[in-house]
């Protein structure tokens, strides 16, 4: 089963992963309403469908006033949205979510079986967004993996070495810590099939935002 970005956050809090603040909503008026109760200089209108790409298809819009939430609000909502993981007819949005901009660097971090190894793998690399693909096709060079020891988890070592592979620095590994194994153990508790996320918080230097489940 696959699960929209807004409903992974929700998943992804309970494990003491940190997100922005954000709320889904299905109207211009829903998503006004969550700009102006977030507060703040900047804002995230992003469609929810069950695809990626979707900033390169035009559903994820950064904004600097709340009039301007209304407006891309009204332009995505019941747009079929075309990526490169949907067919040429794209997914119809049918709700939003509505978040904080809140951000300093791009990071990406991923969890996904491996099953020659019969692991989770954990693939992180310090050139985060929405080229994550592209990075793989041509530097590989910067994804660094660990496969995680399903009898001792995703250890401390672990963690520290590929964030600094990443650049995360040394002030903010204990954050990173608590961010990457509470990703890990969402992974194994729910019986994920992937986890990743596109973007670093400013406070933590990890913020996810996807997961696709089995059940």
């Amino acid at each position: 089963m696959k699960i929209h970005e807004y409903q992974a956050k929700e998943l992804l809090r309970q494990y003491g992963v940190p997100t922005p603040r954000g709320s889904v909503c299905f109207s211009v008026d829903e998503a006004i309403a969550v700009a102006q109760q977030l507060g703040g200089p900047v804002w995230v209108v992003k469609a929810q469908i069950h695809a990626g790409g979707r900033g390169q298809g035009g559903g994820v819009k950064v904004v600097n006033s709340v009039q301007d939430v209304g407006t891309y609000a009204g332009e995505i909502l019941g747009m079929q949205l075309v990526t490169h993981q949907t067919n040429a007819n794209g997914q119809l949005v049918r709700r939003l979510l509505i978040e904080e901009g809140r951000w300093q660097k791009e990071y990406y971090v991923g969890m996904i079986i491996d099953r020659s190894k019969q692991r989770v793998v954990l693939m992180a690399s310090s050139e985060g967004g929405m080229e994550i693909e592209a990075v793989a096709a041509h530097t590989p060079e910067k994804i660094h993996k660990v496969w995680i020891n399903p009898l001792s988890g995703l250890i401390d070592a672990e963690v520290d070495d590929v964030a600094r592979q990443i650049g995360i620095p040394s002030a903010a590994l204990a954050q990173a810590r608590a961010c990457f194994q509470g990703l890990y153990q969402a992974f194994v508790e729910k019986d994920a099939m992937l986890a990743g996320n596109q973007s670093a918080c400013a406070n933590c230097g990890s913020e996810f935002i996807g997961a696709g489940c089995k059940n």
